[in-house]
């Protein structure tokens, strides 16, 4: 079953034409820097790399362009549903879900929780549904992974009516993958379907680490928004929030003003003055650029802490998933992680990590327990397997009645 998945952002959409049985791509692409003079439409399909330019296009006149890209290349006719990725859906949702007027709404609602994705993720469902009105659409959340956390882990210690009223919690994102590594890492590694004990680390510009027992998500480092947690590329990930005050007072600004410098600024680019890319740091930091070297430390203690966080929620850890820009591809920032875990029974194997673990089904330590290993993610094809289920589910009942 062929599925169009839909990854609407700020400033870009990603999509992707899956085959849901054996995982085939038959088309990926992204609309780039939308509302800029320099938007563009980047595609791949059949092996051959092409672009074109959508000067000042924003995302209604992008996605149309998809949609003719679609019928030029005679594949609408061969998709049978539309996966959306949506960033934030609170409490609201703990799965994905066909969309329908009052899903819509319900997304809607969540708008003051994700105000700078959840916008442009029902921008694209509005469009795609204008696009496809035949074909069946289905919501795909980031959260919703993360909704069989205890209260424990997503409580905030602050007034209860906070939480009651306003729905201030810990909701956690990157769902998607954390829940296709973690089911890989199952497979790939042997462990036991129905016993394990994983710590999944997500690590690109965005970071996030999620304790997983048993298939269900525990804890997780980002929180109410995806700010909270770990060093990211651009984001500061948890800080005493005194901070906001004290920058505000300081810097003479408002306090939105501190928060986007803590959304954009900070992080590896905020320690580092030079750059949010794992990949320019090691450079720098290899002809001795300090402070580049000071950046990628922060973040590899930062990581291999809240790793150790989640293996308290766990009790046990089987295993470590790397996975992510940097977690599929930094092999010293792997290592840094691994070594500042040796404490908890890791052991790493230099040779096979350089490699990515692939001679080992993706292990990069001599220790079996507990591991560590390296799982790329998926998560159009997660999207696309669901949406595909959806489906498939929608047709039965149509058939049994």
């Amino acid at each position: 079953m062929n599925i169009l998945v839909l990854n609407c952002g700020s400033s870009s959409a990603k999509f992707a034409v899956i085959d849901s049985s054996s995982g085939e791509e038959l088309l990926s692409g992204i609309a780039q820097r939308l509302g800029s003079p320099n938007a563009s439409l980047d595609w791949k399909h059949a092996g051959q790399k092409h672009s074109k330019v959508l000067h000042h296009a924003e995302h209604d006149a992008a996605l149309r362009e998809v949609g003719e890209l679609l019928d030029e290349l005679g594949l609408v006719d061969k998709i049978a549903g539309v996966g959306h990725r949506v960033v934030h859906g609170g409490a609201r949702f703990s799965g994905s879900i066909p969309i329908t007027p009052e899903v819509i709404a319900k997304i809607r609602e969540c708008i003051p929780l994700g105000p700078l994705h959840n916008p442009p993720n029902l921008l694209g469902i509005a469009i795609a549904q204008e696009l496809f009105p035949t074909l069946p659409q289905v919501a795909v959340f980031d959260t919703a992974f993360h909704q069989t956390m205890p209260p424990r882990a997503y409580l905030y210690a602050v007034p209860y009516e906070w939480f009651e009223k306003y729905e201030v919690r810990r909701y956690g994102f990157h769902g998607t993958s954390h829940r296709y590594v973690s089911q890989q890492a199952v497979k790939q590694l042997g462990l036991d379907p129905d016993d394990h004990a994983i710590v999944t680390a997500h690590l690109g510009n965005g970071c996030s680490l999620a304790a997983v027992r048993d298939g269900e998500s525990q804890d997780t480092t980002m929180g109410l928004t995806p700010l909270d947690g770990v060093v990211m590329g651009t984001r500061s990930g948890s800080i005493d929030p005194s901070i906001i005050a004290h920058m505000k007072k300081a810097l003479g600004c408002s306090a939105d003003q501190v928060m986007d410098a803590l959304n954009k600024r900070s992080g590896l680019l905020g320690i580092s003055g030079l750059s949010n890319d794992m990949r320019t740091l090691q450079e720098a930091a290899e002809q001795g650029h300090v402070r580049a070297a000071l950046a990628i430390e922060l973040f590899c203690y930062s990581v291999a802490k809240a790793a150790a966080k989640m293996m308290v929620s766990l009790g046990r850890v089987d295993a470590l998933v790397f996975t992510g820009g940097i977690g599929e591809n930094a092999v010293q920032v792997r290592a840094r992680i691994v070594d500042l875990l040796g404490f908890a029974g890791f052991a790493l194997d230099p040779h096979v990590n350089a490699t990515h673990g692939r001679a080992q089904r993706g292990r990069i330590t001599r220790t079996t327990s507990p591991m560590a290993a390296v799982i790329p993610t998926n998560e159009e094809l997660m999207i696309a397997l669901d949406t595909a289920e959806s489906v498939s589910s929608a047709e039965k009942s149509t058939a049994a009645a």
